[in-house]
C-alpha cells in the first residue's frame, strides 16, 4: 500500500489527512515513481481552500503537482528511462504520496548533483517564471522589474533574466537584498516611495515587469513605469488584469495558457535542472516537513510563516 495526502472537503489546513491507498499501477506511457519530496505551492493551498474553481469532491483529493523520486516500474511504451533512474515531476496531480504513477512526458531525469528536494522544488514555480519571461519576449536588452522577487516564483524569474543577459531589478524587504544581490539582481525596497527608489536604482528605464506580489503599490509602479501594457504581466491578481489591460499568467486568471505558452512551462523543468547542474541556478529550501505534517506546511505556507520552498517527505 502507498500512503497519500487527501482531503474530501474544501477548507482549512485541518482538512488535510494521511490515508492509504493501493500502490498505483502504470498505464501505457506511464512509470511509477517512488517519490522522495514533494514540493508544496501555493496553488496546493488555494485548491484546498475552495478559492480555485475546481470540481465538486465526490472521492478523497489528492494534492500537490511537483515532486522527485526513484522510478520503480515502466509501464509499455516509455522509452528513456530505466528502473532506478532518479526524476524530477512536473504538472502531476497527487505528488503528497510515498509513490504516484506519472506520465513519462512528466518527468526529467536528475543529476546526482541535484536532490530531491531541489527537484521537488522546480516544477510550477520555475515553469511559471520561465513561461512568464518568454511570453514577455524578455531579451538582453531590457530592464526588468520583478515585483517580489525575494519568493520563489521571483528568484526563478531573476535567474532566467539574468542568465538572458537582462538588468534585472527585484523588490523584496531590506533582509533578502542580499540574496537577491548574489542572484544577480538590484534590490530594491517595498513601500512608501518606491515608483521613485526604482527609477533611482534602474541603469535605464524599466521596459517589462513581472508582477508576483500583487499589492496595489506593485500594479500601480508597474503601471507607471511602462507604457506598453503588453509588457506587464502579473501572476498574482489574475481576475483585475484585463481592468488595467496588462497580461496574466496564473493567479485565477480566467484566460487560459496557450499552446505555446503549456510548451514554456513544460520545458523549464529540463531547463531548470541543467543550470542547477552547471552550478548556474539556485533554489531556496525551507522547512522539511515529514508526508504527515501536510497541514503544518500549508500553515507555514499561507501565514508566510517560513522563507523557502517548503518540502514534504514520505
Amino acid at each position: 500500500m502507498a500512503r497519500a495526502i487527501v482531503y474530501t472537503e474544501f477548507g482549512s489546513p485541518a482538512v488535510l489527512h494521511l490515508m492509504e491507498v493501493p500502490d498505483p499501477v502504470p498505464v501505457r506511457g506511464e512509470a511509477l515513481v517512488r517519490i522522495e519530496a514533494a514540493g508544496a505551492n501555493p496553488i496546493d493551498a488555494k485548491l484546498r481552500g475552495g478559492k480555485r474553481p475546481s470540481a465538486p469532491i465526490t472521492e478523497p483529493r489528492p494534492v500537490g503537482f511537483d515532486g522527485a523520486g526513484v522510478i520503480e516500474v515502466l509501464g509499455e511504451g516509455v522509452d528513456g528511462f530505466e528502473v532506478g533512474d532518479r526524476v524530477a515531476i512536473r504538472d502531476t496531480l497527487g505528488t503528497y504520496a510515498s509513490a504516484l504513477a506519472v506520465e513519462a512526458d512528466k518527468l526529467v531525469k536528475l543529476p546526482d548533483t541535484v536532490t530531491a528536494a531541489e527537484g521537488a522544488a522546480i516544477g510550477i514555480p520555475a515553469g511559471t517564471a520561465y513561461q512568464s519571461l518568454r511570453s514577455l519576449a524578455v531579451t538582453a536588452d531590457d530592464v526588468l522589474l520583478v515585483h517580489a522577487g525575494s519568493g520563489s516564483v521571483g528568484q526563478a524569474a531573476v535567474q532566467f533574466a539574468v542568465a538572458w543577459g537582462a538588468t534585472v531589478i527585484a523588490t523584496a524587504s531590506p533582509a533578502r537584498h542580499e540574496q537577491l544581490r548574489e542572484l544577480g539582481a538590484i534590490p530594491v525596497a517595498y513601500g512608501d516611495g518606491l515608483l521613485d527608489r526604482v527609477r533611482a536604482a534602474a541603469p535605464s528605464p524599466v521596459t517589462v515587469v513581472l508582477d508576483c506580489a500583487g499589492t496595489d503599490e506593485a500594479i500601480e509602479a508597474s503601471l507607471a513605469l511602462v507604457t506598453d501594457r503588453d509588457r506587464i504581466a502579473t501572476i498574482v491578481r489574475g481576475p483585475d488584469a484585463a481592468d488595467f489591460g496588462i497580461r496574466a499568467f496564473s493567479g485565477g486568471s480566467p484566460e487560459p495558457l496557450t499552446p505555446q505558452e503549456l510548451e514554456w512551462r513544460a520545458e523549464a523543468l529540463q531547463k531548470t535542472v541543467d543550470l542547477l547542474a552547471a552550478g548556474d541556478f539556485t533554489i531556496e529550501l525551507g522547512p522539511e516537513l515529514p508526508l504527515d505534517q501536510a497541514a503544518r506546511a500549508h500553515e507555514l505556507m499561507e501565514t508566510g510563516a517560513a522563507s523557502g520552498k517548503i518540502i514534504l517527505v514520505p
